[in-house]
């Protein structure tokens, strides 16, 4: 009793440590994509108009006209892709569908076969084939699964993903244009506040990544700082040929 008592906490402590995060991008990746995006795209932006020595005003409305605008390419393009995908899918699932329905004993051993490749008995292999193949249904998620590398219950959401990446773009797109929106003048309060928003988003994005908290952090500090360096030369250089 001991025994079967200690293997059954072993088995839940199992269970409960052993969980994986997301990764099939359903929200994570348009929603650290779209924070990164909102924050390097506006505060370049934003650099490079202020190095044309323009006025305060028009930084602040370029800056939230740039929020604006990459919201909502973001969103749209987000929604486009995913639906895409998720519909070139549903037709791929479709095709194997009706295969399943006009050649199912084909279907069975090309399972079994795969199951065979991978190092299961041949004869073992037949059976769970066949077992697995009377019901159409988990036919369809297990052919789906081993030929094209897909869960058809787990399809990533378009609404998901276009709502994850307005929402995010937007926060990190804020960032450069919240100092001015509370009487900042200059421009090295909305460069010090985007800086340690890209930092601190480096770091998240580590806490779901094999990465450093640091690495990720100092690494997207870096990318964002040199593309406001970049811009904002720009920035000076059009606006002393144009002035």
């Amino acid at each position: 009793m001991a025994i079967i008592e200690t293997e059954a906490t072993l088995h839940e402590a199992h269970r409960d440590n052993h969980t994986h995060r997301d990764v099939n991008g359903g929200w994570l990746r348009p929603a650290v994509f779209g924070a990164m995006d909102g924050l390097v795209s506006n505060l370049a932006l934003m650099t490079g108009v202020a190095g044309g020595n323009v006025s305060h005003q028009t930084i602040v409305i370029t800056g939230l006209a740039g929020l604006a605008a990459g919201a909502f390419s973001m969103a749209a393009g987000e929604y486009t892709s995913v639906a895409s995908q998720r519909e070139l899918v549903q037709a791929e699932l479709e095709v194997e569908r009706r295969e399943l329905r006009k050649h199912p004993k084909d279907e069975e051993r090309e399972l079994a076969a795969l199951y065979e490749g991978r190092g299961v008995e041949p004869e073992l292999a037949r059976e769970v084939a066949r077992q697995l193949s009377r019901d159409p249904e988990q036919a369809l998620e297990i052919h789906a699964r081993e030929e094209l590398g897909i869960d058809p219950g787990d399809l990533p959401s378009p609404t998901v993903a276009a709502v994850s990446s307005f929402g995010s773009f937007a926060l990190g797109a804020l960032l450069p244009v919240l100092p001015f929106l509370l009487g900042a003048t200059a421009l090295w309060p909305a460069l010090l506040l985007a800086m340690i928003g890209l930092f601190g988003c480096g770091a998240v994005v580590a806490k779901v990544t094999a990465r450093s908290w640091w690495f990720s952090g100092l690494r997207q500090f870096a990318l964002g700082g040199a593309a406001a360096g970049v811009t904002y030369a720009l920035g000076s250089l059009f606006g002393t040929a144009v002035g």
